[in-house]
Protein backbone atom coordinates (compact mmCIF):
# COMPACT_ATOMS: atom_id res chain seq x y z
CA UNK A 1 0.00 0.00 0.00
CA UNK A 2 1.75 3.23 -0.57
CA UNK A 3 1.55 5.81 1.34
CA UNK A 4 1.57 9.75 0.19
CA UNK A 5 4.30 11.98 1.97
CA UNK A 6 3.53 14.20 4.32
CA UNK A 7 2.75 17.87 3.72
CA UNK A 8 3.84 20.64 6.38
CA UNK A 9 0.76 22.87 6.54
CA UNK A 10 1.69 26.43 4.83
CA UNK A 11 1.05 28.01 7.99
CA UNK A 12 3.70 26.19 10.28
CA UNK A 13 6.64 27.83 10.21
CA UNK A 14 9.51 24.84 11.57
CA UNK A 15 13.15 26.11 11.77
CA UNK A 16 15.57 23.06 11.12
CA UNK A 17 19.51 23.75 11.78
CA UNK A 18 21.61 22.57 9.04
CA UNK A 19 24.73 20.47 10.48
CA UNK A 20 26.57 20.66 7.22
CA UNK A 21 26.66 17.08 5.85
CA UNK A 22 24.40 15.12 4.25
CA UNK A 23 23.13 11.94 4.90
CA UNK A 24 24.26 8.74 2.31
CA UNK A 25 20.81 7.95 0.92
CA UNK A 26 19.81 11.60 0.28
CA UNK A 27 18.73 12.56 -3.05
CA UNK A 28 21.45 15.01 -3.46
CA UNK A 29 24.28 12.15 -3.54
CA UNK A 30 22.55 11.17 -6.83
CA UNK A 31 22.49 14.09 -9.57
CA UNK A 32 19.86 11.62 -11.14
CA UNK A 33 17.61 11.47 -8.03
CA UNK A 34 17.98 15.42 -7.67
CA UNK A 35 16.54 15.61 -10.96
CA UNK A 36 13.76 13.26 -10.77
CA UNK A 37 12.89 13.31 -6.93
CA UNK A 38 12.47 15.04 -3.36
CA UNK A 39 15.72 15.26 -1.64
CA UNK A 40 16.20 13.65 1.95
CA UNK A 41 17.88 16.09 4.66
CA UNK A 42 19.38 14.77 7.57
CA UNK A 43 18.87 17.84 10.75
CA UNK A 44 19.70 17.42 14.02
CA UNK A 45 16.92 15.34 15.03
CA UNK A 46 18.02 12.51 13.13
CA UNK A 47 14.57 12.59 11.42
CA UNK A 48 14.03 12.65 7.43
CA UNK A 49 11.92 14.75 5.28
CA UNK A 50 11.16 14.97 1.74
CA UNK A 51 10.77 18.24 0.17
CA UNK A 52 10.04 18.65 -3.61
CA UNK A 53 13.34 20.12 -5.08
CA UNK A 54 11.91 22.57 -6.82
CA UNK A 55 10.53 24.39 -3.45
CA UNK A 56 11.10 27.60 -2.56
CA UNK A 57 11.92 29.15 0.55
CA UNK A 58 9.38 32.13 1.13
CA UNK A 59 11.23 33.55 3.14
CA UNK A 60 15.00 35.20 4.44
CA UNK A 61 15.39 32.83 7.00
CA UNK A 62 14.80 30.14 5.13
CA UNK A 63 16.73 30.73 2.36
CA UNK A 64 19.91 31.34 4.74
CA UNK A 65 19.13 27.50 6.12
CA UNK A 66 18.65 25.73 2.98
CA UNK A 67 21.71 27.42 1.53
CA UNK A 68 25.13 25.84 2.53
CA UNK A 69 26.82 28.18 0.84
CA UNK A 70 25.62 31.19 2.33
CA UNK A 71 25.65 29.98 6.09
CA UNK A 72 29.93 29.35 5.52
CA UNK A 73 30.28 32.74 3.83
CA UNK A 74 27.52 34.46 6.41
CA UNK A 75 30.13 32.28 9.06
CA UNK A 76 33.30 33.43 7.93
CA UNK A 77 32.16 37.49 7.48
CA UNK A 78 31.04 36.89 11.40
CA UNK A 79 34.41 35.62 12.55
CA UNK A 80 36.42 38.89 10.73
CA UNK A 81 33.93 41.05 12.33
CA UNK A 82 34.95 39.88 15.78
CA UNK A 83 38.72 40.06 15.04
CA UNK A 84 38.20 43.45 13.74
CA UNK A 85 36.25 44.71 16.73
CA UNK A 86 39.21 42.84 18.87
CA UNK A 87 41.81 45.53 17.48
CA UNK A 88 39.33 48.79 17.69
CA UNK A 89 38.77 47.70 21.07
CA UNK A 90 42.46 47.17 22.02
CA UNK A 91 43.44 50.78 21.02
CA UNK A 92 46.57 51.80 21.04
CA UNK A 93 47.20 52.00 24.74
CA UNK A 94 47.06 47.96 24.35
CA UNK A 95 49.90 47.85 21.16
CA UNK A 96 51.86 50.21 23.20
CA UNK A 97 51.73 48.30 26.33
CA UNK A 98 53.18 45.31 24.99
CA UNK A 99 56.64 47.99 24.34
CA UNK A 100 59.64 47.44 26.49
CA UNK A 101 61.30 50.61 27.64
CA UNK A 102 64.61 49.30 28.57
CA UNK A 103 66.46 49.68 31.23
CA UNK A 104 66.65 52.39 33.48
CA UNK A 105 68.95 54.98 35.33
CA UNK A 106 69.16 56.34 38.26
CA UNK A 107 70.37 59.96 37.96
CA UNK A 108 73.58 60.66 39.73
CA UNK A 109 75.57 63.91 40.70
CA UNK A 110 79.00 64.61 40.10
CA UNK A 111 81.92 66.20 41.76
CA UNK A 112 84.72 68.04 39.97
CA UNK A 113 86.47 71.53 39.19
CA UNK A 114 84.79 73.19 36.50
CA UNK A 115 86.07 73.71 32.82
CA UNK A 116 86.51 76.10 30.52
CA UNK A 117 86.28 75.60 27.10
CA UNK A 118 88.81 77.24 24.68
CA UNK A 119 89.03 77.14 21.01
CA UNK A 120 92.38 76.13 19.31
CA UNK A 121 93.83 74.64 15.55
CA UNK A 122 94.34 71.30 14.55
CA UNK A 123 98.78 72.15 13.66
CA UNK A 124 101.09 69.22 12.43
CA UNK A 125 103.56 68.06 14.48
CA UNK A 126 106.54 69.37 12.12
CA UNK A 127 105.95 71.89 9.55
CA UNK A 128 108.37 74.13 7.53
CA UNK A 129 108.01 76.17 4.46
CA UNK A 130 110.88 75.49 2.00
CA UNK A 131 111.55 79.12 0.36
CA UNK A 132 113.80 79.92 -2.16
CA UNK A 133 117.52 80.86 -1.49
CA UNK A 134 118.99 82.31 -4.65
CA UNK A 135 117.02 83.64 -8.02
CA UNK A 136 116.31 81.74 -10.51
CA UNK A 137 113.79 79.97 -12.59
CA UNK A 138 111.68 76.75 -10.96
CA UNK A 139 112.30 74.22 -13.11
CA UNK A 140 110.98 70.95 -10.87
CA UNK A 141 108.21 70.47 -8.36
CA UNK A 142 107.92 66.70 -7.18
CA UNK A 143 104.42 66.90 -6.63
CA UNK A 144 100.92 68.53 -5.34
CA UNK A 145 99.11 69.40 -2.22
CA UNK A 146 98.79 65.78 -0.32
CA UNK A 147 101.59 63.75 -2.20
CA UNK A 148 103.80 61.97 0.24
CA UNK A 149 107.33 61.82 0.46
CA UNK A 150 110.23 60.35 2.18
CA UNK A 151 113.01 62.43 4.23
CA UNK A 152 115.75 63.77 1.58
CA UNK A 153 113.53 63.03 -1.87
CA UNK A 154 113.61 66.09 -4.28
CA UNK A 155 110.37 68.60 -3.58
CA UNK A 156 111.52 71.42 -5.55
CA UNK A 157 114.73 72.67 -8.08
CA UNK A 158 115.60 75.98 -9.16
CA UNK A 159 117.89 76.53 -12.34
CA UNK A 160 121.66 76.02 -11.76
CA UNK A 161 123.31 76.40 -15.36
CA UNK A 162 125.20 79.47 -14.40
CA UNK A 163 126.00 78.22 -10.84
CA UNK A 164 127.52 74.90 -12.62
CA UNK A 165 129.34 77.18 -15.13
CA UNK A 166 131.23 79.42 -12.79
CA UNK A 167 131.79 76.07 -10.78
CA UNK A 168 133.90 74.45 -13.80
CA UNK A 169 135.52 78.22 -13.68
CA UNK A 170 136.78 77.94 -10.88
CA UNK A 171 138.45 74.31 -11.22
CA UNK A 172 140.14 75.57 -13.29
CA UNK A 173 141.67 78.54 -11.26
CA UNK A 174 142.13 75.40 -8.81
CA UNK A 175 144.45 73.63 -11.25
CA UNK A 176 146.59 76.75 -11.88
CA UNK A 177 147.00 77.72 -8.60
CA UNK A 178 147.83 73.83 -8.08
CA UNK A 179 150.62 73.77 -10.60
CA UNK A 180 152.05 77.09 -9.26
CA UNK A 181 152.46 75.63 -5.88
CA UNK A 182 154.27 72.79 -7.44
CA UNK A 183 156.58 75.38 -9.34
CA UNK A 184 157.11 77.03 -5.53
CA UNK A 185 158.43 73.52 -4.02
CA UNK A 186 160.75 72.86 -6.98
CA UNK A 187 162.63 75.96 -6.50
CA UNK A 188 162.76 76.03 -2.64
CA UNK A 189 164.23 72.52 -3.24
CA UNK A 190 166.86 73.93 -5.66
CA UNK A 191 167.44 77.17 -3.34
CA UNK A 192 168.20 74.32 -0.59
CA UNK A 193 170.57 71.71 -2.65
CA UNK A 194 171.80 74.75 -4.83
CA UNK A 195 172.39 78.45 -2.76
CA UNK A 196 172.92 81.52 -4.33
CA UNK A 197 173.21 79.61 -7.95
CA UNK A 198 171.92 82.11 -9.73
CA UNK A 199 174.23 84.93 -8.11
CA UNK A 200 177.09 82.79 -8.61
CA UNK A 201 179.43 84.35 -11.87
CA UNK A 202 179.64 82.17 -14.65
CA UNK A 203 182.56 81.27 -16.46
CA UNK A 204 186.20 79.21 -15.77
CA UNK A 205 189.52 80.07 -15.45
CA UNK A 206 191.21 83.17 -13.40
CA UNK A 207 188.40 85.57 -13.17
CA UNK A 208 186.30 82.64 -11.71
CA UNK A 209 188.92 81.50 -9.63
CA UNK A 210 189.93 84.84 -8.66
CA UNK A 211 186.80 85.64 -7.31
CA UNK A 212 186.17 82.55 -5.29
CA UNK A 213 189.23 82.31 -3.78
CA UNK A 214 190.01 86.45 -3.06
CA UNK A 215 186.73 88.88 -3.88
CA UNK A 216 184.45 86.69 -1.62
CA UNK A 217 186.64 85.92 1.52
CA UNK A 218 188.12 89.59 1.65
CA UNK A 219 184.64 90.72 1.36
CA UNK A 220 183.33 88.44 4.09
CA UNK A 221 186.64 89.63 6.11
CA UNK A 222 186.05 93.58 5.44
CA UNK A 223 181.80 93.16 6.28
CA UNK A 224 180.56 94.50 3.22
CA UNK A 225 178.17 91.15 2.50
CA UNK A 226 176.90 88.31 4.85
CA UNK A 227 176.56 84.83 2.73
CA UNK A 228 174.69 83.38 5.56
CA UNK A 229 172.27 85.84 5.83
CA UNK A 230 172.07 85.82 2.06
CA UNK A 231 171.25 82.28 2.05
CA UNK A 232 168.45 82.23 4.85
CA UNK A 233 166.44 85.08 3.25
CA UNK A 234 167.00 83.40 -0.35
CA UNK A 235 164.97 80.28 1.41
CA UNK A 236 162.70 82.24 3.20
CA UNK A 237 161.71 84.04 -0.52
CA UNK A 238 161.11 80.41 -1.68
CA UNK A 239 159.27 79.17 1.26
CA UNK A 240 157.11 82.46 1.12
CA UNK A 241 156.43 81.59 -2.62
CA UNK A 242 155.13 77.93 -1.47
CA UNK A 243 152.69 79.54 1.60
CA UNK A 244 151.37 81.89 -1.20
CA UNK A 245 150.39 79.14 -3.74
CA UNK A 246 148.60 76.96 -0.59
CA UNK A 247 146.57 79.66 0.18
CA UNK A 248 145.56 80.54 -3.15
CA UNK A 249 144.73 76.92 -3.55
CA UNK A 250 142.73 76.74 -0.16
CA UNK A 251 140.94 80.34 -1.08
CA UNK A 252 139.87 78.63 -4.32
CA UNK A 253 138.74 75.85 -2.26
CA UNK A 254 136.39 77.62 0.00
CA UNK A 255 135.13 79.39 -3.21
CA UNK A 256 134.38 75.39 -4.58
CA UNK A 257 132.33 74.72 -1.46
CA UNK A 258 130.47 78.28 -1.56
CA UNK A 259 129.30 77.40 -5.11
CA UNK A 260 128.61 73.55 -4.29
CA UNK A 261 126.49 75.23 -1.40
CA UNK A 262 124.62 77.67 -3.34
CA UNK A 263 123.96 74.69 -6.26
CA UNK A 264 122.79 72.68 -3.07
CA UNK A 265 120.23 75.54 -2.37
CA UNK A 266 118.65 74.96 -5.45
CA UNK A 267 117.47 72.06 -5.01
CA UNK A 268 114.72 71.58 -1.88
CA UNK A 269 115.13 68.29 -0.39
CA UNK A 270 112.27 66.66 1.82
CA UNK A 271 113.83 67.00 5.41
CA UNK A 272 111.27 64.54 6.81
CA UNK A 273 108.86 62.24 5.98
CA UNK A 274 105.48 64.30 5.28
CA UNK A 275 103.03 65.84 2.31
CA UNK A 276 103.40 68.52 0.79
CA UNK A 277 100.63 70.96 2.82
CA UNK A 278 100.40 74.03 0.20
CA UNK A 279 102.34 74.55 -3.22
CA UNK A 280 102.72 78.58 -4.05
CA UNK A 281 104.80 78.25 -7.17
CA UNK A 282 104.70 76.58 -10.34
CA UNK A 283 107.10 75.14 -13.02
CA UNK A 284 108.53 78.05 -14.97
CA UNK A 285 108.31 81.16 -12.18
CA UNK A 286 111.05 83.34 -11.57
CA UNK A 287 111.45 83.73 -7.74
CA UNK A 288 113.71 85.50 -5.92
CA UNK A 289 115.74 84.43 -2.60
CA UNK A 290 113.29 84.27 0.71
CA UNK A 291 110.16 83.74 -1.31
CA UNK A 292 107.84 80.94 -0.37
CA UNK A 293 107.49 77.87 -2.43
CA UNK A 294 106.25 74.94 -0.53
CA UNK A 295 104.51 74.20 3.42
CA UNK A 296 105.51 70.83 4.14
CA UNK A 297 104.69 69.23 6.86
CA UNK A 298 104.58 65.43 8.97
CA UNK A 299 100.59 64.59 9.28
CA UNK A 300 100.88 61.38 10.85
CA UNK A 301 100.66 62.54 14.20
CA UNK A 302 99.07 66.06 15.12
CA UNK A 303 98.39 68.73 18.09
CA UNK A 304 95.99 71.33 18.85
CA UNK A 305 97.56 74.51 19.67
CA UNK A 306 95.16 76.56 22.04
CA UNK A 307 96.31 80.31 23.88
CA UNK A 308 95.07 79.73 27.34
CA UNK A 309 94.52 82.83 29.60
CA UNK A 310 97.49 83.54 32.06
CA UNK A 311 94.83 82.56 34.80
CA UNK A 312 94.39 78.98 33.70
CA UNK A 313 97.79 78.19 33.33
CA UNK A 314 98.29 76.70 36.86
CA UNK A 315 95.53 74.30 36.13
CA UNK A 316 97.77 72.65 33.31
CA UNK A 317 101.31 70.37 33.66
CA UNK A 318 103.31 68.73 31.22
CA UNK A 319 101.62 65.35 30.59
CA UNK A 320 97.54 65.71 31.82
CA UNK A 321 94.77 64.34 30.12
CA UNK A 322 92.24 66.89 29.32
CA UNK A 323 89.14 66.24 27.16
CA UNK A 324 88.78 67.96 23.80
CA UNK A 325 86.16 68.37 21.22
CA UNK A 326 86.80 68.25 17.57
CA UNK A 327 84.98 69.40 14.41
CA UNK A 328 82.68 68.56 12.30
CA UNK A 329 81.26 66.62 15.26
CA UNK A 330 82.26 67.45 18.21
CA UNK A 331 83.33 64.35 18.95
CA UNK A 332 84.85 64.08 22.30
CA UNK A 333 88.57 62.55 22.56
CA UNK A 334 91.15 62.73 25.22
CA UNK A 335 94.22 64.94 25.02
CA UNK A 336 97.57 65.38 26.25
CA UNK A 337 99.49 68.37 27.38
CA UNK A 338 102.68 68.02 25.32
CA UNK A 339 104.47 71.60 25.35
CA UNK A 340 103.80 74.86 28.01
CA UNK A 341 105.55 77.66 26.48
CA UNK A 342 107.99 79.29 29.23
CA UNK A 343 106.80 82.71 27.89
CA UNK A 344 103.23 84.32 27.72
CA UNK A 345 102.18 87.24 25.25
CA UNK A 346 102.82 90.15 26.71
CA UNK A 347 100.29 91.78 24.52
CA UNK A 348 97.26 89.17 25.15
CA UNK A 349 98.34 87.55 28.38
CA UNK A 350 97.82 84.22 26.93
CA UNK A 351 100.32 81.35 27.15
CA UNK A 352 100.57 79.22 24.46
CA UNK A 353 100.10 75.27 24.72
CA UNK A 354 100.24 72.64 22.17
CA UNK A 355 98.05 69.09 23.09
CA UNK A 356 98.90 65.87 21.43
CA UNK A 357 96.01 64.21 19.40
CA UNK A 358 95.14 60.60 18.86
CA UNK A 359 96.13 59.52 15.63
CA UNK A 360 93.12 59.73 12.29
CA UNK A 361 91.16 62.09 14.80
CA UNK A 362 90.82 65.00 12.75
CA UNK A 363 93.23 66.93 10.00
CA UNK A 364 95.46 69.98 10.08
CA UNK A 365 93.46 73.36 9.91
CA UNK A 366 90.42 72.06 11.62
CA UNK A 367 88.95 73.82 14.59
CA UNK A 368 88.95 72.10 18.25
CA UNK A 369 88.04 73.25 22.01
CA UNK A 370 89.91 71.72 25.04
CA UNK A 371 88.07 72.07 28.01
CA UNK A 372 90.60 73.36 30.60
CA UNK A 373 90.24 72.94 34.33
CA UNK A 374 89.23 76.29 35.73
CA UNK A 375 91.05 75.99 39.74
CA UNK A 376 89.74 79.80 40.47
CA UNK A 377 86.32 78.59 40.51
CA UNK A 378 84.12 77.50 42.55
CA UNK A 379 82.98 73.40 42.31
CA UNK A 380 80.03 72.90 41.07
CA UNK A 381 78.15 69.60 40.85
CA UNK A 382 75.64 68.87 38.41
CA UNK A 383 73.44 65.65 37.94
CA UNK A 384 75.27 63.39 35.25
CA UNK A 385 73.56 60.81 32.59
CA UNK A 386 74.40 58.41 29.68
CA UNK A 387 74.56 60.42 26.73
CA UNK A 388 72.05 57.64 25.30
CA UNK A 389 69.13 58.63 27.09
CA UNK A 390 68.99 62.08 25.55
CA UNK A 391 66.89 62.69 22.74
CA UNK A 392 66.19 65.36 20.65
CA UNK A 393 62.85 67.19 19.67
CA UNK A 394 64.12 69.48 17.21
CA UNK A 395 66.40 71.58 18.65
CA UNK A 396 65.39 70.81 22.07
CA UNK A 397 67.12 68.12 23.99
CA UNK A 398 64.97 66.20 26.70
CA UNK A 399 64.80 62.41 28.91
CA UNK A 400 62.42 60.23 29.59
CA UNK A 401 61.54 60.79 32.99
CA UNK A 402 59.82 57.33 34.95
CA UNK A 403 57.79 58.50 37.58
CA UNK A 404 55.82 56.97 40.75
CA UNK A 405 53.65 54.90 38.57
CA UNK A 406 56.19 53.64 35.99
CA UNK A 407 54.82 56.14 32.94
CA UNK A 408 57.89 57.91 30.85
CA UNK A 409 57.06 61.15 30.91
CA UNK A 410 59.10 63.80 28.59
CA UNK A 411 61.28 66.63 30.12
CA UNK A 412 63.19 69.02 28.44
CA UNK A 413 66.96 69.63 29.99
CA UNK A 414 69.94 71.70 29.46
CA UNK A 415 72.53 69.68 28.08
CA UNK A 416 76.56 70.36 29.75
CA UNK A 417 79.93 69.14 28.93
CA UNK A 418 80.31 65.58 27.30
CA UNK A 419 82.35 63.34 29.93
CA UNK A 420 84.41 60.23 29.84
CA UNK A 421 82.34 56.76 29.36
CA UNK A 422 79.43 58.55 27.68
CA UNK A 423 78.39 60.59 30.13
CA UNK A 424 77.04 63.96 30.20
CA UNK A 425 75.96 66.81 32.57
CA UNK A 426 72.71 68.03 32.69
CA UNK A 427 72.93 72.14 33.76
CA UNK A 428 69.03 72.16 34.48
CA UNK A 429 66.27 70.17 34.21
CA UNK A 430 67.19 66.89 36.45
CA UNK A 431 67.84 66.06 40.19
CA UNK A 432 70.32 63.58 41.40
CA UNK A 433 68.33 60.50 42.54
CA UNK A 434 65.43 60.95 39.59
CA UNK A 435 65.09 57.58 37.27
CA UNK A 436 65.10 57.83 33.46
CA UNK A 437 65.49 55.72 30.72
CA UNK A 438 68.90 54.97 29.87
CA UNK A 439 68.16 53.87 26.10
CA UNK A 440 64.33 54.77 25.09
CA UNK A 441 63.23 53.13 21.75
CA UNK A 442 61.58 54.62 18.84
CA UNK A 443 58.40 53.89 20.31
CA UNK A 444 58.44 54.90 23.48
CA UNK A 445 56.25 58.51 23.83
CA UNK A 446 55.14 60.02 26.87
CA UNK A 447 52.38 58.75 28.88
CA UNK A 448 53.18 55.15 28.21
CA UNK A 449 52.66 53.51 31.46
CA UNK A 450 54.31 49.76 31.54
CA UNK A 451 51.41 47.30 32.50
CA UNK A 452 48.76 49.96 32.72
CA UNK A 453 45.28 49.49 31.44
CA UNK A 454 44.38 51.18 27.94
CA UNK A 455 42.56 54.06 27.76
CA UNK A 456 38.74 53.44 26.87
Amino acid sequence: MHTAPLRRPENEKTTRHWTGRLSPDSDAADPQRMSAGPTRLSGVHGRSERYSANRTCDNKTQRLVCDPMSIQLRTARFACSLALAAAVYSGPGQAQAQVDPGETFVVQQAQGAPTVSLGGTVVPYKEVTLAAQLPGRVTFIAGREGDTFKEKDLLVAIGDEELLANRRALLAQMASADAQLRNAGVQYSREVFSPQSRSAMGGMGLPNLFDQMFTRPVESFVGERDRTTERSADLFASGIQIQEAQNAMLRLQAELQALDSKIRDARSIAPFDGVIVRKLVEVGDTIQPGQPMLNYADVEYLQVEVDVPARLRPGLRDGMMVQAEIDPDNRRVPVRVAQIFPMADPQRHTVKIKFDLPQGVSEPGMYAKVLVPDLNAPARANPVIPSSAVRYNGSLPGVYVVNERGEPQLRLIRVGEEMTAGMVTVLSGLRAGERILANPGPRVTAGWASGAPADR
